[in-house]
């Protein structure tokens, strides 16, 4: 029983041992190796370049619609350059190296870049104020879109061990930058097998191998044999796959001199063709104005017009036969080809093994001592933030999911929202002017003459006042079913009265029916803002 106990005891030791190692390795690896979420002021930690050309201000700014805080571009068309030296120089030779950061185009980008560069250790001749598109970097990536440029950057600076010299290689075929104001998140995973991948918000868009001729331009490793640039193509070399056959003779009956085309000696002259008419004739309207001066414009002519006598026949003027294809036109002789028999091909030089060549089973990367921005944009509102780099892509994950996704999903929603909104707008107006149609047409039925001054009142008023439109149509529909009742069911029958009474009374009452319908058709014909409306 005891020994029983003694060992549940070891094992529990031995898990809690292999527990305790296992919380010291963990945190370690979940780490990233640098971040910066900006929530503090950048001065005092990034230092901004005080070369000439770099002139652009950089401020530490909420991202637009967040509480969160960015590097904020905030000038248009300057030059900027800031730069942050890391506390230890990052390698990236041992396993897997992710580098991420966000950024964001407040006002849109049409011309300018909003990359990283992740700069070589300061001997390789470069300090932070001094910080310039010439310090030398290890990497750069980001996006970057003026004229026919559109693509997220990756770009390796490697050196050559052959012959010391740094080798821009770009990677190709890299995805384009995305075109709205939204925050995104761009991530490059460099692995150990030399493997390149570029995410955007997370998605993969483009992978590649640095070993890779296919993948980028100029390929790390160069080729083994180079054209001999002291190789001269000799004097006697022939390159014409065919010549002149030199035993050609033109044949005695061929004519250089036969023109392309000749007359139509089958040609005749329409019927009704009009020889004696002009095709034109002096305006028979045109007169000569007051003001003309012969002595200072000259003698004055008409001026010409068609003939109105020309409309109907097939022609008129002088008839000449139209020409033809001269059968017996054959240019300019020349002597056939034959193959050349000193051909020799298209020459080249030979090749010769390329000095700079070199063998590599890995790139080998200068490490990351600093991380900069050096951009210059023409927009202003480009927003930096949460730059990191990890040994782990689970990390990146993690922070693209904390600090960018929620951001991003609210932006989002925002933006549907906009465009929901405007579509709605732009489907009201379609309505409300279908509506205001209907609305005047309505105002023009015969039986609502006495009441179309205030229908067409409330209808421009509704028209200033969108809002209104839904009302106006109901008021509108309520006149037209109280006249339609009293139409229907009328009122109460006129008393009868005498006939000299009613003589009198209907002659009167006739007079001022007249002026009461004179007024009511000068008030409907007269002019309505609604014609202001439909002519603009």
């Amino acid at each position: 029983m005891e020994e029983g106990k003694r060992r549940i005891f070891l094992q529990f030791g031995f898990l809690l041992l292999i527990g305790c190692f296992a919380s010291q390795l963990l945190p370690a690896s979940s780490d990233p190796i640098f971040y910066e979420s900006f929530d503090e002021s950048f001065e005092g930690s990034w230092i901004v370049s005080e070369k000439e050309d770099y002139k652009g201000v950089w401020k530490h700014a909420k991202s637009e619609g967040h509480d969160d805080h960015g590097l904020l571009v905030s000038e248009k068309a300057k030059k900027y350059a800031i730069v942050k030296e890391l506390d230890e120089p990052v390698k990236l030779k041992d396993g897997t190296i992710v580098l991420q950061f966000e950024t964001r185009f407040q006002n849109g980008l049409e011309c300018g870049g909003a990359y990283l560069k992740y700069l070589r250790p300061q001997d390789a001749g470069w300090t932070a104020k001094g910080f310039d598109n010439e310090s030398p970097y290890s990497i750069m990536f980001g996006p970057d879109k003026c004229g026919a440029t559109n693509k997220v950057h990756f770009i390796l600076k490697h050196k050559n061990p052959k012959t010391g010299e740094y080798v821009e290689h770009h990677l190709k075929y890299t995805p384009s930058v995305p075109s709205d104001k939204l925050t995104h998140v761009y991530t490059a995973i460099l692995e150990p097998n030399s493997d390149i991948r570029i995410l955007i918000d997370g998605e993969e868009k483009k992978k590649g191998n640095f070993l890779s001729r296919e993948d980028f331009e100029p390929a790390l490793i160069p080729a083994k044999t180079i054209p001999d640039p002291d190789d001269k193509k000799p004097e006697d070399w022939d390159e014409r796959a065919n010549i002149p056959d030199p035993d050609a003779v033109k044949p005695e009956d061929w004519d250089e001199d036969a023109p392309m085309e000749i007359e139509d000696e089958e040609a005749e002259q329409p019927e009704g063709w009009l020889d004696d008419e002009p095709e034109e004739i002096d305006d028979p309207e045109a007169t000569k104005p007051e003001d003309w001066d012969d002595e200072e414009d000259g003698e004055w002519e008409a001026p010409k017009i068609d003939n109105p006598n020309c409309e109907t026949a097939p022609g008129c003027g002088e008839w000449k036969r139209p020409t033809k294809a001269n059968p017996a036109y054959k240019g300019k002789w020349h002597a056939p080809l034959i193959d050349n028999p000193n051909y020799k091909g298209i020459w080249k030089p030979q090749e010769i093994p390329n000095p700079s060549y070199f063998e590599l089973e890995s790139p080998d990367f200068e490490p990351i001592a600093a991380i900069g921005i050096e951009i210059w944009t023409m927009q202003d509102g480009v927003l930096f933030d949460n730059i990191l780099i990890a040994s782990d892509e689970k990390v990146a994950e993690s922070f693209r999911e904390k600090a960018w996704k929620p951001k991003f999903e609210v932006e989002k929603e925002k933006e549907k929202a906009e465009e929901e909104a405007a579509a709605s707008s732009d489907g009201l107006k379609g309505f409300q002017k279908a509506v205001f149609d209907v609305l005047y047409q309505i105002a023009d039925i015969s039986f609502l003459s006495e009441h179309k001054p205030k229908i067409l009142e409330l209808i421009e008023q509704a028209e200033k006042q969108a809002n209104l439109t839904i009302g106006v149509i109901i008021s509108i529909i309520v006149v037209i079913f109280t006249l339609l009742f009293k139409i229907l069911f009328g009122g109460k029958k006129p008393a009868k009265v005498s006939s000299e009474t009613s003589n009198s009374e209907e002659a009167e009452t006739s007079n001022k029916e007249k002026e009461e319908e004179n007024e009511k058709e000068d008030a409907a014909a007269a002019p309505r803002r609604r014609n202001t409306r439909r002519e603009t």
